[in-house]
């Protein structure tokens, strides 16, 4: 596989999300299982599913195991799209749902999001880009810690892929567990993939701003903590930073589209990372995808889309899936505000390897 965003930490490993109403439509429990068998799909959202035909066509060009699963079913989807893409159809074209319940057992499921950084870095070090971004040292258990790699432990090994203006940059690259970076002294784009990490516990310096009372749990998201880090002096900055001993390193890669864990080019608001347990790679899901304003506040509405599970994470499990935002700091703005909640239905075709998607086992369907 060319490119992988791995792990894939949505804003949930940041900071987590707080227990307030951010898009729940639900109140009572009525679902007792993961998966849900549905007879029929009630949806008033507004509709977009401009995205899916190019991106389901990107699995089917690039994976033939995955097009020899899911195939028809992305066919009958488009052609019910071309149709109607009323949600209450899908059993005019042999489209079987299944809701998901929820991590609360009442439909709620939680959209977090991630995206792929563009950051500035050159090729050697001056006055103001003297922060290293480091490829992978011949180590495994015995890895220096965040703090220790600051002073200097992988200093004069040849492992400096590049350098940075700030930490924070890098610190979010290695969050997202990937990202492209801009040499400004050749103008020339590279895709630093993940290669590995230390080994060592990943700890939330959003949840430890909110514990040190510096940002409120409400207000929490990746914009109040690069607000925050341009705030505060250098050493405070640092001293944040390394109370997450966790350190991730990259291997340079040539400039290409970015790809998930399924191997397959990723394309903003029409692929999500899921829990392969319940939505094997390839999976098509009916979403009703909350709606944010441009300051992260939630609109009150929602948007059904289909998307397709082409990636995973360490902190995707379960009912909780990490929408996909693009690349650039415009889409790392809206991934960072993503923490709110929507409905899920996992799609399946009749007569086909995706045939009852509430019972099917995942191993059957890879």
């Amino acid at each position: 596989m060319i490119k992988r965003l791995f792990p894939l930490a949505c804003v949930l490993l940041l900071f987590g999300c707080a227990p307030t109403d951010r898009g729940q439509q639900y109140q009572d429990p009525q679902f007792a299982r993961k998966l849900n068998k549905v007879e029929q799909v009630h949806s008033n959202s507004p509709r977009d599913y401009s995205a899916f035909l190019k991106q389901s066509s990107e699995v089917v060009q690039n994976s033939p195991s995955m097009a020899k699963i899911y195939q028809s079913l992305y066919t009958q989807l488009n052609d019910w799209v071309m149709e109607s893409g009323d949600p209450q159809d899908l059993k005019k074209f042999g489209i079987q749902t299944a809701q998901l319940g929820g991590g609360d057992q009442k439909g709620n499921v939680l959209f977090t999001g991630y995206f792929s950084p563009v950051i500035e870095l050159r090729h050697e070090p001056d006055d103001e880009y003297k922060y290293p971004v480091y490829g992978k040292p011949d180590c495994t258990q015995d890895c220096p810690t965040r703090a220790q790699i600051y002073a200097g432990a992988l200093r004069g090994q040849g492992l400096e892929l590049g350098y940075a203006k700030n930490l924070i940059d890098p610190f979010i690259m290695e969050v997202q567990g990937s990202g492209f970076v801009h040499f400004g002294d050749d103008d020339s784009l590279e895709y630093f993939a993940y290669a590995g990490k230390n080994n060592k516990a990943y700890i939330s310096i959003g949840k430890v701003l909110i514990d040190q009372g510096e940002v409120a749990r409400e207000d929490m998201s990746l914009k109040a903590i690069k607000t925050w880090v341009k705030s505060h002096p250098i050493d405070q900055v640092m001293e944040l930073l390394e109370q997450n001993p966790s350190y991730v390193f990259f291997e340079p890669r040539s400039a290409a589209p970015v790809t998930g864990s399924a191997g397959i080019p990723l394309l903003p608001m029409a692929s999500v990372a899921g829990d392969r347990s319940i939505l094997p790679m390839g999976t098509p899901i009916l979403a009703e995808v909350p709606l944010l304003n441009a300051d992260g506040t939630y609109t009150g509405t929602h948007q059904l889309r289909l998307l397709i599970v082409l990636d995973t994470g360490g902190a995707v499990k379960d009912n909780h899936l990490d929408l996909y935002h693009g690349m650039g700091p415009r889409a790392g703005n809206a991934a960072g505000h993503y923490k709110h909640f929507g409905r899920v239905w996992k799609l399946g075709l009749e007569a086909s390897p995706t045939q009852a998607p509430w019972a099917t086992p995942p191993e059957k369907l890879e």
